[in-house]
């Protein structure tokens, strides 16, 4: 029964990981198939909404993936990482992975890939650095053959692909970067307090939960990047 139990714990985190692809995958399937004279704004909105959340959970995913901890095999523990990434938005695994691992080292400094290396107080300034240092030709070439997939192979609507498809990821990585980098890492007025130069937004557990899959505990992700998000409240 023991090992059961814990052979159940050691598979938890893939198990997570592909549910949120599954919600992901059922989420823009559907959505691409509506109809959206027939829809009401309001309800085009919270689909937008919902699909943002999705997305991020993608990304927080590949992210768990980058410390190895998704699952025990390194060889799944990527491939998970990889379909993630490449899902959300085209991302190169190996580059993101290792651009990752150099802000852990370096946080906050100029050596830091995800740190505004000018004013870091300003956040569209800051926004800019964060989404262009992590963009490469890769990218470009997988989204046009994943735009080429949707148009042509599966027949689905410009607009659809524009509200449920475009948009969604830009909001994620406006999410990913709010509660994710500048809150955590924005320096506080006395100074950065720890060596990971993060600290901690405290909130509910379920608002925690829905801005950013709990990752306002970023201090205690530095301190334990190998603790998947859905124990970090813990």
């Amino acid at each position: 029964m023991i090992s059961i139990f814990r052979e159940f714990t050691n598979g938890l985190p893939l198990q997570v990981a592909i549910a949120i692809i599954g919600m992901w995958a059922i989420g823009l399937w559907n959505c691409l198939q509506i109809q959206i004279g027939t829809l009401h704004p309001i309800w085009t909105i919270c689909l937008i909404g919902g699909q943002t959340w999705l997305y991020t959970g993608l990304f927080i995913s590949a992210h768990d993936a980058m410390h190895g901890s998704v699952y025990s095999s390194p060889q799944l523990n990527r491939s998970i990482g990889q379909l993630c990434l490449w899902l959300y938005a085209g991302f190169d695994y190996s580059l993101l992975t290792s651009k990752h691992h150099l802000h852990h080292q370096y946080p906050a400094s100029d050596r830091d890939p995800d740190f505004h290396d000018g004013n870091a107080s300003q956040f569209w300034s800051w926004y800019g650095h964060f989404v262009c240092e992590h963009l490469s030709w890769r990218q470009a070439i997988n989204l046009a053959v994943m735009l080429t997939i949707y148009l042509f192979i599966c027949h689905c609507s410009i607009v659809n692909l524009i509200l449920f498809w475009a948009i969604p990821p830009l909001l994620s990585s406006l999410q990913l970067f709010y509660f994710g980098t500048f809150l955590p890492h924005r320096e506080p007025p006395d100074g950065y307090s720890n060596l990971h130069r993060a600290h901690t937004i405290v909130r509910s557990r379920w608002w925690s939960l829905i801005s950013c899959y709990h990752f306002g505990y970023h201090q205690e992700h530095h301190e334990s990047p190998q603790i998947p998000w859905w124990r970090l409240y813990r």
